[in-house]
């Protein structure tokens, strides 16, 4: 996956990230599986960003970004902070 796939991956969840909050709003979809969708699509969106960043440092270090392994697991992602 290059960078321009990974930013529309990103521009996908966003919009449909925006289009749950629509349908919530209008009662089209009930507020647990909005929270669960969400979720999904926050774990998504962070391992996008975390292959986005290993990428450009890649690049920036004169490596191949192919080189980056590419998606990490959920929670290897997640368990950054923690």
């Amino acid at each position: 996956m290059d960078e321009k796939d990974i930013l529309g991956r990103i521009d996908e969840y966003v919009g449909e990230e925006q289009r749950l909050r629509e349908k919530l709003q209008r009662d089209e979809l009930g507020r647990e599986e909005e929270r669960r969708r969400l979720a999904e699509l926050e774990v998504a969106l962070d391992q996008c960003w975390d292959l986005l960043r290993r990428r450009r440092a890649r690049r920036e270090a004169g490596e191949d970004p192919d080189a980056a392994a590419g998606v990490r697991p959920p929670d290897e992602v997640e368990g950054y902070l923690q």
